[in-house]
């Protein structure tokens, strides 16, 4: 039963939304940059990870960026190896 438009609806638990947490990506990113094998922290489950390139196309640089994959939930998290940030 949904409350009526005129009642406030409870925001999403934290476990439903469908992106992390800054926290949650900030865990992910060390653990990732110590070796150590990344878990998923809303579902406990192993994180497989894909390197995404991007060339520099003469610009002097090129970012190093790791996509890492729920392989329960689905969700996933990318960054920035070299900066260790999203973007």
């Amino acid at each position: 039963m949904t409350p009526p438009d005129d009642e406030p609806r409870d925001p999403p638990r934290d476990d439903q939304r469908a992106q992390f947490t800054e926290d949650e990506q900030r865990a992910m990113r060390a653990a990732f940059a110590a070796g150590q094998p990344v878990r998923c922290p809303r579902c406990d489950a192993a994180m497989t990870s894909r390197a995404i390139g991007g060339g520099s196309f003469g610009l002097g640089y090129a970012r190093q960026r790791e996509w890492l994959m729920c392989t329960r939930c689905k969700r996933s998290a990318m960054f920035d190896v070299k900066r260790g940030t999203r973007n």
